[in-house]
């Protein structure tokens, strides 16, 4: 009950809904591709990934000094609500092109 909680609540945000919809595109992201490709703020970014890695959506792993997100369904319900975000009309911009490091990691 509290796995199905957790997802239904990372899922009842559009900005949450936007940062998954962008990972269903591009599978894996560095939060600075991320942050620059949805225009948010890294702190406000930072908060919705947790809840979205909370909830079962994503799996955060590091290279280097970088944080990477990827999609990364715990779940048969995990996966289910992932292919009706697909469906939803949700703007999915490409990544943006960042002159940092992480672009080569």
């Amino acid at each position: 009950m509290e796995h199905f909680q957790k997802a239904i609540f990372a899922l009842n945000d559009p900005t949450r809904l936007k940062i998954l919809a962008f990972l269903i595109t591009h599978q894996s992201a560095c939060v600075c591709e991320i942050e620059a490709s949805l225009d948010l703020h890294q702190s406000t970014l930072s908060r919705h990934l947790k809840i979205l890695t909370d909830g079962g959506f994503l799996a955060p792993r590091r290279v280097k000094t970088f944080a990477f997100y990827d999609l990364a369904p715990r779940s048969a319900l995990h996966q289910t609500l992932i292919e009706e975000v697909q469906k939803l009309p949700i703007d999915r911009p490409e990544k943006a092109p960042v002159l940092t490091a992480c672009e080569v990691a």
